[in-house]
């Protein structure tokens, strides 16, 4: 029972996540300014050739939807009230798709390496 190990408690603040998890976004800010640029440009050529209907009305969507539309399934949420209806507004919402699990990913990682750091630095401080 002498090499009996003892877990060690340590105790994180939100402040200190917070701030790691904010350093390695500041890391990452290229990759996800790329990512808002690929959004960006995958938004403007869904609205000028993606051909977005809204499915109630069956009317070309505006500006304001095709950017909801594209934000919702970049989200990969997806409701369906607004669809592309050419193959290529198809193939850009499986790009648009691609690009938000990406970028949701980048912010999911970052967060938990925060979490990670901040118990790294506690432990360290202990």
């Amino acid at each position: 029972m002498g090499n009996a190990t003892r877990d060690a408690v340590v105790h994180l603040r939100a402040r200190d996540i917070l701030r790691e998890s904010g350093r390695t976004l500041w890391y990452l800010r290229a990759i996800l300014a790329g990512l808002l640029v690929v959004f960006v440009l995958l938004t403007l050529a869904m609205y000028y050739m993606g051909n977005p209907v809204e499915t109630v009305k069956r009317t070309p969507s505006p500006m304001a939807e095709t950017v909801y539309f594209c934000a919702i399934t970049a989200l990969t949420i997806g409701y369906g009230d607004v669809v592309p209806t050419s193959t290529f507004g198809r193939i850009d919402a499986i790009l648009l798709g691609m690009v938000g699990m990406v970028f949701t990913g980048l912010i999911v990682a970052a967060a938990v390496r925060g979490v990670q750091e901040a118990a790294r630095r506690a432990s360290l401080q202990d």
